[in-house]
């Protein structure tokens, strides 16, 4: 089966405004965060975002925390979106199914993380500025 960019952005939209009920309601996103962290867990070989998976957690944590608010609010959408679609959404493939199953969640994960890479690099240099003056 093939995944279509086309499909993965429409389901995204579908679930935009569920997206930003959810984004209101901090123990409702740090509860997807949560989920999101552990189900990361369980799949194997996340690919090559992967690593910048923690990075987007964070900024979504420090966006909604009203931390760090230099960045759209549609990219932080699109970033839970894609954990939502990943924990609860309707899926291309079901999870049930070994392996095959996670493949859409990881794409739609992978593609969250691509499109929205140079936001985080963004935050990720705002981070270290504000880890190096609490140290001075």
């Amino acid at each position: 089966m093939d995944l279509d960019k086309n499909k993965i952005q429409e389901l995204l939209d579908e679930s935009s405004a569920k997206v930003e009920a959810i984004m209101k309601d901090t123990a409702a996103l740090e509860n997807i965060l949560q989920s999101a962290e552990q189900k990361l867990k369980d799949i194997p070989g996340v690919g090559q975002y992967a690593a910048k998976l923690p990075l987007m957690l964070s900024m979504i944590r420090s966006y909604i925390a009203k931390e760090y608010t230099e960045v759209s609010p549609k990219v932080v959408v699109s970033m839970v979106g894609a954990l939502v679609y990943m924990l609860k959404g309707k899926d291309l493939i079901p999870d049930k199914i070994p392996v095959i199953g996670a493949v859409d969640d990881l794409a739609v994960l992978g593609l969250a993380l691509q499109v929205n890479s140079s936001e985080l690099e963004t935050y990720a240099k705002w981070r270290e500025e504000k880890d190096a003056a609490k140290a001075e």
